[in-house]
């Protein structure tokens, strides 16, 4: 994965009927794979793609489920494009198949935790990794978080569970860290770690931040998730400008251009 002028950006494929900004969109796989196709041309760097919903309280998934929904749409991805695509599972043995059929990045929630086949299916396929803070599960995360001082806790955690990777056989060089951004988190938390995250600089790893569309961004300018995307656009400039190496967008070309144009601010080039 290759740096451009700015922050690398991952377009978000969701195949799922209850995600919290594009649930429900009941699209054909052919269409999925177009709309894919598209965040490619909008200049994506990689495409996650999700098959199990991690809003607040969202119900657990079966693996035979997940699988139906994400395996097709990876192979259908990869007939079209040699693209980096990333699978959002916490399930080893989803993580395996969409390996197989084409992914070569996990993106993990639990950050290992989910699942104790995960780590060694990972050091198996020499997969990348994006390791994120939750604190609870998606469906308690967001009953009562707690914390004395957010982004030293985060950077404690992320720490931790890099050792816990490179432990078990993941290259240091192929994990990614994620400071989780609603993921059990308050308002004040949230914006309290995009102000601070050069502070996760110190472990050495690049960040994603995954901003888009969310309810913290509703919060603090009163907006449903549907008119939310400018909002997305200035979160994710401050994000970048403050460190961030890879953004994690539903609106893609938007995020292109955003990603570029913060990074060569930050640098100073004209």
């Amino acid at each position: 994965m290759e740096h451009r002028a700015g922050a690398l950006v991952m377009g978000i494929v969701n195949v799922t009927p209850d995600s919290f900004y594009d649930g429900g969109v009941d699209d054909a796989p052919s269409e999925t794979i177009e709309r894919a196709l598209r965040m490619i041309e909008d200049g994506a760097d990689l495409l996650d793609i999700g098959g199990e919903s991690t809003r607040p309280g969202a119900p657990t998934v079966s693996e035979e489920a997940e699988l139906e929904r994400v395996i097709p749409i990876i192979e259908g991805i990869r007939k079209h494009t040699d693209a980096v695509l990333s699978i959002d599972t916490t399930k080893a043995v989803v993580a395996r198949a969409a390996l197989d059929a084409g992914a070569t990045v996990v993106n993990d929630v639990s950050a290992l935790r989910g699942d104790p086949e995960m780590a060694p299916t990972l050091a198996e396929h020499g997969a990348w990794t994006t390791l994120m803070h939750m604190q609870g599960t998606p469906q308690t995360m967001q009953q009562n978080p707690s914390y004395t001082d957010v982004v030293s806790e985060v950077a404690s955690f992320l720490e931790a569970r890099i050792h816990y990777a490179m432990t078990h056989g993941i290259p240091e060089q192929k994990i990614l860290i994620d400071p989780g951004i609603g993921f059990g988190k308050r308002l004040e938390h949230n914006v309290d770690l995009i102000a601070r995250l050069g502070e996760l600089d110190r472990l050495g790893r690049p960040i994603v931040i995954g901003i888009s569309r969310k309810s913290m961004l509703g919060a603090l300018l009163g907006l449903p998730v549907e008119s939310r995307l400018e909002a997305t656009i200035a979160a994710n400039a401050v994000a970048v400008a403050h460190g961030a190496d890879m953004i994690r967008v539903h609106d893609v070309k938007e995020g292109r251009r955003t990603a570029d144009l913060a990074r060569r601010l930050r640098r100073h080039e004209a």
